[in-house]
Formats: structure tokens, sequence, C-alpha cells
């Protein structure tokens, strides 16, 4: 342990040291003398148009990461934390390749597009569909599919027209996404975690009414399920996703809920029907764009299930601001409450996720009714002058403070149980670009 605590240590001052010094480089370059006045250009000649295959983007990125815990639970789990969760390992989180097309959102009929995006690692673990690809084996790498969507867009009935999204996708609830790319922090908060839906096979409509308001309304077979056998526990079963977006000048906000019946067959007391006992999980996200660098983001999550009758949520608070052209600062800070001890475990097992999902016998565990907190301040170190088919590179050291704001201890072993938790983390995720 203590090898390699000091290993990942010294990784993440490395890093430190490398955002200073960047960050030097940037504020002590000279200013550039005033440019002398250019010449008139000559009008650009109209661009040629693309077909539909041009519009096609080949994508992907490599994310790779360790979180070290100086605790060093003895199963291995860094408790409260899904995607982070292996302590003091080096992990391959994710391998993904996109290929994607963006509807045209102005065209004056109809455009259509798709989004294909399939996933290796160890994130597939918690991101996998059910009834859907090879399930979960005793390694922790796995395959998944993480989108497979045909996208249009409508220019009908209102000025913004109309985005319709069919297939399986990523879920519009939240401020953090499976997406490395779309995130700040390495590790994720409790709402993502254990507050939102990860994925979805369904429909999803998006009404641009005005530039202020868009209207989302769409069906789905379930939290990360797909369809047919095996693909959910209520196949056949309506589920409701929808709500609104608002979008001002500086302030936008997302209002979005996902209700329906959630837990598999035999889970609940004999002669209650899982068919109409509800799962509701709803959250709402802020931001706000305080300044030309600080940026606000503030989300609010409820769930409730209506089969154990248990509930959950609580508030994250998101800082953004930029120190230099290469390095960003982050902060978040949460409290989530897990009212009855149902939504927040632990996952020692490679396949223990999975087999929860499908209501298998499994070695999770919980902590009780507990109120968490959690602090994590981090850095975005974009390095410049790098290759096009490699540039965005984003190397993220955080670190991270989880406590028991209220109810038992809840992070470490069995053995040594403690109400907090100290973790440091260090990830590299590498865009690539193949068009």
């Amino acid at each position: 342990m203590t090898n390699r605590f000091w290993m990942l240590l010294s990784t993440v001052a490395a890093s430190g040291l490398l955002a200073s010094a960047a960050w030097a480089d940037d504020d002590q370059s000279a200013p550039a003398a005033p440019a002398a006045p250019a010449p008139a250009a000559a009008p650009a000649a109209p661009a040629a148009p693309t077909s539909w295959l041009g519009g096609i983007k080949y994508t992907g990125h490599i994310e790779v990461g360790a979180t070290m815990n100086p605790q060093d639970p003895s199963n291995g789990v860094n408790f409260g934390h899904l995607f982070t969760d292996k302590a003091n390992q080096l992990v391959l989180n994710q391998f993904a390749l996109t290929a994607e097309r963006d509807p045209d959102p102005k065209t004056k009929t109809v455009d259509f597009g798709f989004k294909l995006q399939g996933m290796y690692g160890l994130d597939s673990q918690f991101t996998h569909f059910l009834g859907e690809t090879m399930q979960p084996r005793t390694n922790r790498n796995g395959f998944d599919i993480v989108e497979a969507n045909v996208t249009a867009h409508v220019n009908v009935l209102t000025p913004g027209g109309i985005d319709v999204k069919a297939g399986q996708f990523s879920t519009p609830l939240g401020n953090e996404v499976i997406d490395p790319t779309g995130n700040f922090f390495y590790s994720k908060s409790y709402i993502f975690n254990f507050g939102i839906p990860l994925k979805h096979t369904g429909i999803l409509v998006t009404t641009h009414v005005n530039s202020l308001l868009d209207i989302y309304t769409g069906y789905t077979t379930g939290v990360n399920t797909s369809v047919g056998s095996g693909g959910g526990y209520n196949d056949g079963q309506f589920h409701f996703l929808g709500g609104i977006g608002l979008n001002f000048k500086n302030v936008t906000v997302l209002a979005l809920t996902h209700i329906g019946p959630e837990n598999p067959a035999g889970s609940l007391p004999a002669g209650v029907n899982i068919h109409s006992q509800m799962r509701y999980l709803n959250d709402i996200v802020i931001t706000w764009k305080v300044n030309d660098k600080l940026t606000s983001t503030t989300e609010l999550n409820y769930i409730r299930d209506d089969g154990f009758n248990a509930t959950g949520g609580g508030v994250a608070e998101y800082l953004a601001y930029p120190l230099s052209s290469i390095v960003t600062a982050g902060l978040r800070g949460e409290v989530w409450r897990d009212n009855n001890g149902f939504y927040v475990a632990g996952f020692p097992g490679n396949k223990d996720y999975y087999n929860l999902e499908q209501g298998r016998p499994n070695t999770a565990y919980g902590a009780g009714p507990v109120t968490y907190g959690a602090i994590t301040a981090g850095l975005n170190i974009k390095p410049s002058h790098l290759p096009k088919y490699i540039d965005g590179i984003n190397i993220r050291p955080e670190i991270r403070y989880d406590g028991v704001l209220a109810g038992g201890p809840a992070f470490g072993d069995g053995f040594n149980l403690s109400k907090r938790q100290w973790t440091l983390g260090l990830d590299i995720v590498v865009p690539l670009a193949f068009n």
C-alpha cells in the first residue's frame, strides 16, 4: 500500500506542477505589438454544400485513471463512488469509438442524423444495457453500447422546430454524463451515481417552442433497459420521460423527470405488483454564466421508489474558473440523503451491479440511512500545440473528501468503518479525431 500511495501521490503532484508551469508560461508572455490595419478582404466564395455522408464525424476517446485511498480498504472499494470505486488501482475507464451525424437545425424541411457509440472498459460495469450484449464476466472490463439511435430535426409548428431521437441513448437528466469529455471532474457526484438514470431505450421529442422554452416528452422502456426478453424488468410497461428547458441570456434551466416501474420480479413482498409500483427520478440543472470567466451550476435532485417506500435526494453546486488558457480550476460541493439506505451501495464484485439490477444474488452492500456530504477540488489541464487527432487531451487531478453528515459510519470496510474518506484521483482523457 505505501508504494502505491506515494506513486499515485507523486503523479498528482507532478500534474499540479505541470499546471503551475503552464499557468506561468501563459501569464508571462509579452504583450503583442499592435498590428497594422489589414487590407479589406475580398468576399469569400459561398461554401460548397456538404453531402449527407460528408457530415458524418468519426471520433473517440480513451480514459485511464486511478483513485488513491489512504485507508486502503480491504475490499478495494471507495464507498460512495461509482466509476472511480476501485481503490489504489490503475484502471482503463473507457475506450470509446463514435460515429455520428448531427441533423441540420437550419433545415427548411427535415434532416436526419444518427449516433453510434461503443465502449470498452471498467465503466461498462455500471452502464450495461440489460438484455443486450454479453453480460459482464468475472474480469472487470467489458463492452457496452452507450448510444445507438437515429435523430431528426423537423422544421414544423414552432420557430425552432422539433428534434426527435429514437433508439438507445444516454439520459438527458443531470449535469454529469457518461462520456468523460463532457465532465469537469474524474469522480462522479452522488446524484449521477445514485439519483438519476444513466441510459434509456425509447423515443425523445424536444419541441423548441421559441428561443426561451423547450418542451421534452418521451417514452422509454426504463432505466438501463433494452427491449425484448431479458431487456428489463417491466417489458411493455410505460415509462415517461419529460420536462422543460428555459434559456435566458446568462442562465439556463433544465427540469426533467423519469417515471415508471423499475423493480425486478421477486424483489418486492409477496402480493405486491411490480408493474404498479413506480420509481420517480426528478432532476433540475441551473447553469449561470456569472461573468466572462466564472460559471456556476446548481443541481437539485429528488427520487422515490414506491415499491420499497424509499426516498433520496440532494443538491450539488459546481464552480469553474479558468486560471489560464491551459488550466481551469473547479470546485464541487454536494449533500445527498439516502433516507432508507436503499440507493447508495458499494460493489466489490465485477458483476455485482449488473446482478443487483437483475435481482440476482450479489455481494453489494449499503450503509443504511445516511446523509452524505462531499467536496471535490480539481484542475483541468489541457496542453496546447498538440497534433489535431489528439488535440484536447485533458489531465484531471482532484482531491475529494466524503463525510457522513447524519447516520452511521459508511466508508472503509466491515473491519474499519469511518465517517470520513479522503481520495486523490487523477485521470487522463485523450480525445480521438479520425476525420
